[in-house]
């Protein structure tokens, strides 16, 4: 299933969260926190300034994206867990 998101929106799917600590010591899945990285899956076209133009989006799909813990409206799609938020939401770009 494709999804379009609309206006300034980005879909994004979580990266997967630490397995273990430094030390060795493994996670479990209870205790874990949700991780706030992601990668861009899609993006909306931006959103319309007062005069009625489309303001271009600064992320781009398959960027990595950091943002707030608990951003963005969670969705399933396709029995994969993803998050829909707005640009705004995002606090920076990962760069390698």
């Amino acid at each position: 299933m494709k999804i379009r998101p609309l206006n300034d929106r980005i879909l994004v799917k979580r990266l997967e969260g630490e397995e273990k600590t430094a030390g060795g010591i493994i996670i479990p899945d209870s205790a874990k926190e949700k991780p706030a990285e992601g990668e861009i899956v899609a993006v909306g076209p931006g959103k319309l300034n007062d005069a009625g133009e489309r303001v271009a989006m600064d992320v781009a799909v398959g960027d990595r994206v950091l943002f707030s813990k608990y951003g963005g409206t969670e969705v399933k799609l396709d029995g994969e867990d993803f998050l829909i938020m707005r640009e705004d939401d995002i606090l920076g770009v990962v760069q390698a």
